[in-house]
């Protein structure tokens, strides 16, 4: 099992998660709201602040699903423009299902 954690910006959470949901066996993600800034910076002025809004995207996948759900987020998350984020693919040892207790490698 593997986490794939992607920084994506915020107009393409939609188009993003409509794609996700179209892979069968698509187990899910967590959204959550991030600021943070990379190579690129904002301009600066009196009230300087670098950060830039970007929506964090993790999905705990197992290991037959993580290509086509890595290559998705690359594809549709991309607009062309400088800052569309990063994806990141990250070894997932071990989980666990609070409601059932079950303890799994793979609990997709």
């Amino acid at each position: 099992m593997k986490e794939i954690r992607a920084y994506i910006q915020p107009h393409k959470l939609s188009q993003t998660t409509l794609a996700l949901i179209k892979i069968p066996g698509f187990p899910g993600m967590t959204v959550s709201d991030c600021e943070g800034f990379g190579r690129e910076r904002t301009e600066h002025n009196q009230d300087y602040k670098p950060y830039i809004s970007k929506k964090r995207i993790e999905i705990f996948a197992p290991d037959n699903l993580v290509d086509i759900i890595f290559d998705t987020l690359m594809k549709v998350a991309h607009s062309g423009h400088h800052g569309d984020g990063k994806v990141y693919v990250i070894d997932a040892e071990k989980g666990g299902r609070i409601s059932s207790g079950e303890i799994a490698v793979d609990l997709g």
